[in-house]
C-alpha cells in the first residue's frame, strides 16, 4: 500500500488539530512528547510507529525537507495511546542527533511552524533496531503499510 491517509483517527489531550502546542512540549519547556491515542486503526494490525516532523522548517537534508522531532516505532499492535513523556517502543533518531522526542523550536523570529504527528499501522509487529532515521524506519515499513494519519499541531518561539 502507498503512503496514503486512513479512516484511522489520531488525538491528543495536550492540543486539538491546528492547535497550539503547549511550552511544555517545546525545547524551550520540558521537552517531553505529548500523550497521544488512536483508535480506527485497520483490521489485521500488528504494530505501530510514530513520527513527528515540521515541514516547516528551512532545512533541506539528504534530499528531504523540514525538520524530524520524533521517531519511535516497534510498537505492539494492542495499544491505541501514548502516555506523556511515553517510554514505550524503540527510539528512532532525530535531527536534534539524538534518539528519542526533542521538541518544536522554530528558529527565532520564523513565525509560527506546523509539526505533524503521523502514526502508521503495519500488517506486522517490527523488531527493528534503536536509532533508524525517518528515511530508514519508512524504507523497512512501507511494504507493511496498512494506514496511517496525522494530527497536526502549531508552535511559535516567544
Amino acid at each position: 500500500m502507498a503512503f496514503a491517509l486512513s479512516t484511522m483517527t489520531l488525538e491528543s489531550s495536550a492540543f486539538g488539530p491546528q492547535g497550539a502546542i503547549p511550552t511544555k512540549y517545546s525545547a524551550e519547556g520540558d521537552n517531553v512528547s505529548p500523550a497521544l491515542s488512536w483508535r480506527d486503526a485497520p483490521e489485521g494490525t500488528q504494530g505501530f510507529a510514530v513520527v513527528c516532523h515540521d515541514p516547516d522548517a528551512p532545512l533541506v537534508q539528504n534530499g528531504r525537507y523540514g525538520f524530524v522531532h520524533w521517531v519511535l516505532y516497534n510498537l505492539p499492535g494492542d495499544i491505541t495511546n501514548l502516555e506523556e513523556g511515553t517510554s514505550a517502543g524503540t527510539v528512532g533518531n532525530n535531527d536534534y542527533g539524538k534518539t528519542g522526542y526533542g521538541g518544536p523550536m522554530p528558529p527565532e523570529g520564523h513565525g509560527i511552524h506546523q509539526y505533524y504527528f503521523w502514526v502508521l499501522a503495519l500488517d506486522k509487529a517490527t523488531e527493528l533496531p534503536e536509532g533508524l532515521s525517518l528515511g530508514e524506519l519508512l524504507t523497512k515499513v512501507e511494504p507493511h503499510l496498512l494506514g496511517m494519519n496525522r494530527l497536526v499541531g502549531t508552535y511559535q518561539r516567544d
